[in-house]
């Protein structure tokens, strides 16, 4: 016993003096990628910098070592290798080499973390699928839920980074009575009373105007489903009541879908609003933006593509785009894709499938922007009640996706003023 005992302290001591640094690698033999990200985020809050190695084994990690960086991986089952200095240089050296497609970002703070959801006013089940709040849950990635009286009062300035999800920003409820319930809807509408608002629509106007700004201050925004395309129709739609009398109690503008200011979105343009109820599917779409197939039977066969960026050249999509696979399988949504014909020309496409953009990403002001089509990267029939037990996809390359946007912010130096 006491030979063992001796031998192990051997093996640690022999560690904590040659093993300078951990990877933890995630390509095909990471055991748990979604938790790696939570690894990484805690080293940052920790104030301890660390390394993204872009491309290289799947974008891997790469830490300075300790006992304590080593036992925390092997508590939350992520795979690592320790390794030397030699190590090391010999993996920056094949980095640096021109010809290859990799490159070494230096990560320094972790982005303090909102996300928008009406489960912080309401008991919202329909939110209880939202893709962030699981994947940030499962990781271990602490955040904070804000809604519109937060945003109202300008409390967006204390964070970095805010996600949007299954929202509507136009003040439909989701056009259908089915998206949310009486107790949900009733919620709004105390908030809007509470704040002086008309009806809703104004309410969530502003609050989509103030979302812009902070992305315009120097703040990071990722929306998906229809966080994101709700956004730009609000924004657009400034004055214009695009808002059916079921809803509201006034009626919609006649000249509204020739009143629509595209200058004020941020992705999309030269978009038609649906705006009688028997437009879009089920009386559940807000304009042509969306793109949806129907096609249910599709959604587990078909794919999209992962563009392939030079990470020493194009280094933002490269980050955002960082996989152990580069077909992410199609889900849906509310909002499932986006239609091609009305995303501008100046907003980056990350990931394309055969009818759509999927995943999208832009500048604006100091800030940056990212969209990602429909509703749950592993959810099969889009309108689902069941959250996704991401116990059964820790290796999910479409939850992926989310989590390099929530590290992204991370790879600026200096703290952004919002």
């Amino acid at each position: 016993m006491a030979k063992k005992l001796l031998i192990l302290l051997f093996v640690l001591s022999f560690r904590q003096i040659f093993a300078n640094s951990i990877l933890v690698p995630m390509d095909d033999t990471q055991s748990n990628h979604l938790k790696a990200y939570g690894i990484a985020y805690n080293t940052l809050q920790q104030n301890t910098e660390l390394d993204w190695l872009l491309n290289y084994r799947g974008g891997s990690f790469l830490f300075d070592y300790t006992p304590v960086l080593e036992k925390e991986c092997l508590v939350r089952g992520v795979s690592f290798e320790v390794v030397s200095t030699a190590n090391v240089q010999t993996i920056l050296k094949e980095i640096a080499d021109p010809d290859v497609n990799m490159e070494v970002v230096r990560l320094y703070k972790a982005a303090k973390i909102a996300v928008y959801s009406p489960i912080k006013v309401s008991r919202s089940n329909f939110e209880d699928t939202d893709a962030v709040l699981l994947v940030l849950k499962y990781a271990e990635i602490p955040f904070e839920v804000v809604y519109d009286e937060e945003i109202v009062r300008g409390d967006l300035a204390k964070y970095d980074w805010l996600h949007l999800h299954h929202e509507d920003f136009t003040g439909q409820y989701g056009r259908n009575m089915r998206r949310m319930s009486a107790l949900d809807m009733k919620a709004q509408e105390d908030i809007a009373k509470r704040l002086k608002y008309p009806k809703v629509s104004a309410l969530k106007l502003d609050v989509a105007k103030m979302i812009k700004l902070f992305c315009m201050g120097g703040g990071y925004l990722f929306a998906m489903c229809s966080g994101a395309e709700t956004l730009d129709i609000a924004l657009s739609a400034e004055g214009t009541d695009i808002v059916s009398s079921r809803f509201d109690g006034d009626d919609i503008d006649a000249h509204a879908q020739s009143k629509l200011d595209f200058n004020k979105t941020l992705a999309f343009e030269n978009y038609s609003l649906y705006l009688s109820d028997g437009e879009g599917y089920g009386s559940m779409s807000f304009s042509d933006i969306n793109v949806w197939s129907g096609r249910f039977d599709d959604e587990v066969t078909s794919y999209f593509d992962l563009f392939d960026f030079s990470a020493k050249w194009d280094v933002i999509p490269a980050m955002l785009g960082q996989n152990h696979e580069h077909l992410i399988r199609e889900f849906m949504g509310q909002t499932s894709a986006f239609n091609k014909k009305t995303v501008k020309s100046n907003v980056l496409v990350m990931g394309e499938g055969k009818e759509s953009h999927r995943y999208i990403y832009g500048e604006l002001g100091l800030g940056q922007w990212v969209f990602y089509g429909g509703h749950d990267p592993e959810g099969r029939r889009g309108f689902h009640r069941t959250p996704t037990d991401l116990n059964l996809f820790p290796h999910s390359p479409g939850y992926r996706l989310i989590l390099n946007n929530v590290l992204f912010p991370s790879a600026k130096k200096k703290k952004r003023k919002t």
